[in-house]
């Protein structure tokens, strides 16, 4: 079943990608140094965002008291990374304790 292109929102200058077209394509990485200079394609091909941490922080699922939680939310937003951090000085406070019982 083939799907049929509204010509009101036909575009003669952006046509629809065929089959054939994809397999032609090449990355970016490709095609814009030989359209640009090299410093100006580094420029285009350079990540957006923010850097890639080494040691992101990992998304979990805890379960903690309501009293834990009410106070840290009392203090206002960012009261996840005050646990955190809380939690990474209780760390350092017992650097040669075992911890699991």
């Amino acid at each position: 079943m083939s799907k049929k292109q509204n010509p009101e929102l036909a575009d003669a200058e952006n046509p629809t990608w065929s089959l054939e077209t994809f397999k032609k394509s090449r990355p970016a990485k490709e095609v814009l140094p030989n359209i640009f200079s090299d410093q100006i394609s580094q420029e285009l091909l350079k990540p957006r965002g923010r850097p890639r941490l080494e040691t992101p922080k990992e998304r979990i699922n805890i379960r903690l008291s309501y009293e834990v939680i009410q106070h840290f939310k009392s203090s206002g937003a960012g009261w996840q990374t005050r646990i955190d951090a809380a939690l990474r000085e209780f760390i350092q406070s017992k650097p040669n304790s075992d911890l699991r019982r």
